[in-house]
């Protein structure tokens, strides 16, 4: 999730709603669907795995994002 630190560097105090929008808009679309096929496989546990831990909670959200776009 670098686009996350880079923001948390440019924005230490951004809301978790700002982080999760910047992460949709510097995602690409192919990454946000393999990861939403992989999750749907592997289930919610995986998304531990995927993402660093420093920003697992606002990623996590931004994940649950997509899967409820899906």
């Amino acid at each position: 999730m670098r686009p996350l630190v880079q923001l948390e560097r440019e924005n230490p105090t951004a809301t978790e709603e700002a982080k999760i929008t910047y992460i949709n808009d510097e995602i690409s679309p192919g990454l946000k669907h393999h990861a939403v096929s992989a999750l749907k496989a592997t289930g919610e546990a995986a998304i531990d795995e995927f993402l660093d831990t420093s920003c697992l909670q606002v990623g996590k959200a931004a994940v649950k994002s997509w899967l409820e776009a899906e």
